[in-house]
């Protein structure tokens, strides 16, 4: 085919590149969920971890990486990844996956998640990442992935001795779903529980006394910065539409959408937080850093995530990175896909340079030596 009538994305491509994303695109579209959860699951996951490390020269991963469990209603599971577990963090990536909310693990994420720990120790003394295995759909529906991811949200704060400062939440794709949902329920508790201004007046921007006085108070602290890759910020959109690129399909993510949300309105807020409309809600629930946000010109949350691009701009501080031609979660699937360094760590480079623009590095060295971590 022509050149110039090949799609954005294969213009740019390699040959392997373009056909793997042609098998996904069919595969997204045809297979069931039940098929795509077994190829991502932990027990297919981490043989293929090792199996691509070892290609590399690696027989053992370069960190330490160990699961950890809380019990009950709103208990939550996860993966710690860190460097040195005996002594506190000067800073914390708290991470949820993407796949729709019916597949995808933490553990198929591992290689994306120990790369960006890797970059990230390049710039701190002891970085951690936490990543969330939060209840699939249909085991579970809406509002118990929010819970859980809540949950997780207070181990990491314990982690870093309830210094919000030192955490980054980050997703891709419904792992950024249920990130901006936690923030937005966080911003509802902050402005129920925090001191009001003394004066009775409305706070002021970001960053302002007024906003840190009614912050202080709250007993979930936002965090420092937001970091999203691709995020589904409505579950459901006439914007959402299929691209030549693109492997996403947008019938198919509206049949997650709606098994995820259950008996909740997919018009909900709560449960597509891109429809949240009250400028002083997203105001209370944004990072003092504010958010960076990643996304491929091709995808089919292209529109909807520059939407609420616009939306943020307006009460917080934004940055954003589009990738022209890119499709959806590339700085993920760049990872598996690219035989270039430069090209694999690309987008985790642009991610962990945000990361460093909002959390200088401080040592660690004697801070939190001998104290108990509670995570």
């Amino acid at each position: 085919m022509p050149y110039d009538r090949r799609s954005p994305f294969v213009q740019r491509a390699t040959l392997f590149e373009d056909f793997v994303i042609r098998c996904v695109r069919w595969a997204f579209a045809n297979l069931d969920p039940n098929v795509g959860r077994i190829f991502f699951s932990k027990y297919i996951s981490i043989p293929f971890l090792r199996f691509r490390m070892a290609r590399h020269g690696y027989f053992r991963p370069p960190v330490s990486w160990r699961e950890v469990a809380e019990d009950g209603p709103r208990g939550h599971k996860g993966i710690w990844i860190e460097k040195d577990a005996c002594r506190n963090p000067d800073v914390v990536i708290y991470y949820a996956h993407g796949g729709g909310f019916a597949m995808g693990s933490s553990y198929f994420y591992l290689e994306f998640l120990l790369s960006w720990h890797a970059l990230l120790a390049q710039h701190y003394d002891n970085p951690a990442i936490f990543a969330l295995e939060y209840t699939l759909v249909p085991d579970e529906k809406y509002p118990v992935q929010v819970y859980e991811t809540l949950g997780g949200y207070k181990r990491v704060l314990r982690a870093v001795n309830g210094d919000p400062h030192k955490i980054v939440v980050a997703g891709d794709s419904a792992g950024g779903t249920l990130m901006l949902s936690m923030l937005i329920e966080q911003g509802l508790m902050n402005g129920s529980k925090s001191f009001p201004n003394p004066n009775g007046l409305r706070e002021g921007p970001p960053g302002t006394q007024g906003q840190e006085l009614r912050r202080s108070a709250s007993e979930t602290p936002p965090p420092e910065l937001c970091v999203l890759i691709s995020p589904w910020t409505k579950l459901i959109s006439r914007q959402h539409k299929n691209t030549e690129s693109d492997y996403l399909d947008h019938t198919t993510l509206w049949k997650y959408g709606l098994k995820y949300a259950g008996s909740a309105s997919t018009q909900n807020w709560a449960v597509s937080p891109g429809l949240c409309k009250d400028m002083d809600l997203w105001a209370h629930s944004s990072p003092r850093g504010g958010f960076f946000i990643t996304y491929g010109s091709e995808e089919v949350f292209a529109p909807e995530i520059e939407e609420l691009l616009t939306k943020l701009s307006g009460c917080t501080k934004v940055e954003s990175s589009k990738e022209v031609g890119g499709i959806h979660a590339w700085p993920v699937v760049s990872l598996f896909l690219s035989s270039a360094r430069q090209q694999r760590l690309k987008g985790l480079e642009s991610l962990t340079s945000a990361v460093k623009k909002s959390i200088q590095r401080q040592s660690t060295s004697m801070e939190g030596k001998n104290q108990s971590r509670s995570d």
